[in-house]
């Protein structure tokens, strides 16, 4: 693991020049062209740029910048205090990123690994862009898995009746370990209202697509006697309305009479290993912008 780490720190140097801006404010004509010029003054070179509109009139204005900018650790300062005249004045919700400065992620799982096994091979790989710090469980059986790849186990039982309690437990270790990102990989336990509220846009959770229907235990074995054509996934970010938070990825597969519950459960797994890890990446990429319900994803 020691190897492992090296690249990243070696990674982590070579990006310590390069730096994402997301904006979010009412439309109006000139936004691009102040935040080029802004850009252009600081002697910065757009990499990439994304921008949407919901209304050219009255309507919402998104865009992501990825820039590179020599010297950028020195001028960062200078250009975020210069920046809030121009954010006043039209209005902006803004935030900058600098890509030398890796997310720190914690997962949340339970007994059933496959998305946790996706997630710490991308991250194994270099894929994900972010430091996995620690996985929490309310069971014991990732520990030999986490514990292999150098990654703290917290193992933290959980259930209705202690809820309060053990999320207290699991602040103080987000807390402790700076966490920046939680990512629910098949954990089965409700958050309460406080736990969300402290990590807002910051929680992403995976789930089966057949919600409203099917609800509860054994969806897959119930949608095959339903005799259902498409199974899918879907992430989104965690709020207090259950499974309702905003949509950052789907996926679905067609499915036929032969599948039965176990086959569409297999096939369900993978649906949920790749969406999840798409939704994880995007948000570690800082491609998401959440505007009340639902998010733009600039691809």
């Amino acid at each position: 693991m020691q190897g492992v780490q090296g690249n990243r720190n070696e990674i982590s140097q070579n990006l310590e020049n390069k730096a994402r801006l997301l904006v979010k404010c009412p439309d109006k004509p000139g936004i691009v062209s102040v935040l080029s010029t802004f850009l252009f003054k600081y002697e910065a070179n757009i990499i990439e740029s994304s921008q949407y509109s919901s209304d050219p009139e009255e309507g919402t204005f998104f865009i992501r910048i990825e820039f590179h900018c020599e010297n950028l650790q020195q001028k960062s300062p200078m250009m975020e205090q210069e920046f809030t005249q121009i954010a006043n004045e039209y209005e902006m919700n803004y935030q900058f990123y600098y890509l030398n400065r890796r997310q720190r992620s914690a997962i949340f799982v339970s007994k059933e690994l496959h998305c946790l096994l996706e997630l710490l091979w991308e991250w194994q790989n270099g894929d994900l862009e972010t430091d996995i710090v620690a996985v929490i469980s309310n069971h014991e059986d990732a520990r030999s898995i986490v514990e292999s790849y150098g990654i703290p186990f917290h193992y933290l039982p959980a259930n209705k009746d202690i809820r309060q309690e053990v999320e207290a437990k699991q602040i103080t270790l987000m807390e402790q370990y700076h966490v920046d990102l939680l990512i629910l990989a098949r954990y089965m336990q409700i958050l309460t209202p406080d736990f969300v509220d402290y990590f807002e846009n910051r929680i992403i959770n995976i789930h089966h697509s057949f919600l409203p229907a099917f609800i509860g235990a054994n969806p897959y074995d119930r949608a095959y006697k339903r005799g259902v054509k498409l199974i899918g996934a879907t992430s989104h970010y965690v709020t207090n309305d259950l499974d309702e938070g905003p949509i950052i990825e789907q996926d679905v597969e067609r499915v036929d009479h032969r599948d039965d519950g176990a086959t569409l459960k297999k096939i369900g797994r993978k649906i949920e290993r790749r969406v999840l890890t798409k939704a994880v990446k995007w948000h570690l990429q800082n491609r998401i912008i959440v505007e009340n319900n639902k998010t733009i994803v600039f691809h």
